[in-house]
C-alpha cells in the first residue's frame, strides 16, 4: 500500500468513529420514551392511544398503545426526541392510515412540555380547567309530559340550571376545545349510568332534545337548557317513569366522535339530587379525581 492510500484509508476509518462514544461504542440512533399515565382507561376495539412529540413546531408520532398498564415504553429517534419540546397524548381511530395518520386527532387528553428528561402532563387540551373552578345547579322538574297544569311527577326530570320561566343555565365550566363535548347523566344504582344528552352551550337544549331517542314526553318541547324526562324509549334492564330523587348525578367530558355508551373518564362535576323538586335546587361540585396525569420520560 502505498503512503498516500494508506493516509487515505487511516481518514476513512477515523471518520467512521465521528459518531461514537467516549467508550468506543456507536452512539444509538434510538432513545427510548416511557410514557407513565395514570387514570387512563380501556377504548374498546375501535380506537387506541397515540403519542406524540412536537418538534420544531410539528407532531411526530411516538406509537400508538391500548395496554394502560404503566410503563409504555418505545424507540424513538434520538436526533427528534432530544429536539422535542412538548409530548401529546391523542385519541385515534384504531388501524387509521393515510393523511390523517401524520397528524393527531382533535381528541388530545393530556400535554406537558419536556423539562430536561422528562414532561409532566396533565388535562389541558380538553379545557381550561386550571384557572376556570367548575361548579353548576341542577333542579327536578319534568315539563315535556305536561299538556297543561304540572302532572305532579317532577321527580322523573332531571335539567342543568335554574328554575324560571324560561329557566337560566348555572353553569361555570370551560370551553371545551374541538373533539370533546359534555354530558349529563344519571347514575342509577346496580343498572348504570342514563345519558341525558350531549352539549357544548349551556343555555340551549342539548343534542339529544326532540330525537327519536330522548327519554323525555312528546307533550312539550324542554326548556332552553340542558337537561331529560324520563318517560319514553326506556332502555332493557331500566323502569320508567324514573325516579331521580337520591341518585349520584354526574357531568363528563367525552370524546366526539363517542364510541361507547358509558361516561368517559373525565367526570368534572358530581352531585345528588334531593327530595324536593324546583324550585329547588342541587350543586355539582368540582372533583378532578377522574383526570389522567403522570409523567413522560425521555
Amino acid at each position: 500500500m502505498t503512503r498516500n492510500n494508506l493516509f487515505l484509508a487511516i481518514t476513512a476509518f477515523g471518520l467512521l468513529f465521528t459518531s461514537c462514544d467516549d467508550d468506543n461504542h456507536f452512539s444509538p440512533s434510538t432513545k427510548n420514551l416511557t410514557i407513565n399515565v395514570t387514570g387512563l382507561e380501556e377504548l374498546g376495539s375501535d380506537y387506541v392511544y397515540e403519542g406524540w412529540i412536537i418538534v420544531d413546531g410539528a407532531p411526530v408520532s411516538t406509537g400508538t398503545f391500548s395496554d394502560i398498564s404503566l410503563g409504555q415504553t418505545f424507540a424513538i429517534d434520538a436526533e427528534e426526541l432530544d429536539a422535542a419540546t412538548r409530548f401529546v397524548l391523542s385519541i385515534e381511530p384504531a388501524g387509521e392510515t393515510g393523511t390523517a395518520a401524520a397528524t393527531p386527532s382533535d381528541t388530545k387528553l393530556v400535554v406537558g412540555d419536556f423539562s430536561g428528561s422528562s414532561a409532566t402532563v396533565s388535562v389541558c387540551t380538553v379545557g381550561d380547567f386550571t384557572t376556570v373552578t367548575p361548579t353548576g345547579k341542577f333542579f327536578l322538574r319534568s315539563p315535556t309530559d305536561e299538556s297543561a297544569d304540572n302532572n305532579g311527577n317532577d321527580e322523573s326530570g332531571i335539567w342543568f340550571g335554574t328554575p324560571g320561566a324560561p329557566p337560566s343555565p348555572a353553569f361555570t365550566l370551560p370551553t371545551l376545545e374541538a373533539g370533546w363535548k359534555y354530558e349529563g347523566w344519571v347514575v342509577v344504582d346496580g343498572q348504570g349510568p342514563l345519558s341525558t344528552g350531549t352539549f357544548t352551550a349551556f343555555d340551549v337544549a342539548d343534542e339529544n332534545a326532540g330525537s327519536a331517542t330522548s327519554f323525555s314526553g312528546i307533550e312539550n318541547a324542554g326548556p332552553p337548557i340542558p337537561g331529560e324526562d324520563f318517560f319514553s324509549n326506556t332502555p332493557t334492564g331500566f323502569s320508567f317513569p324514573l325516579d331521580i330523587r337520591g341518585r349520584t348525578v354526574v357531568i363528563s367530558v367525552e370524546p366526539s366522535p363517542d364510541n361507547s355508551p358509558a361516561p368517559f373518564l373525565l367526570k368534572p362535576l358530581l352531585g345528588t339530587a334531593g327530595n324536593e323538586t324546583a324550585p329547588a335546587t342541587y350543586d355539582l361540585t368540582f372533583d378532578n379525581a377522574s383526570f389522567p396525569s403522570g409523567t413522560v420520560n425521555r
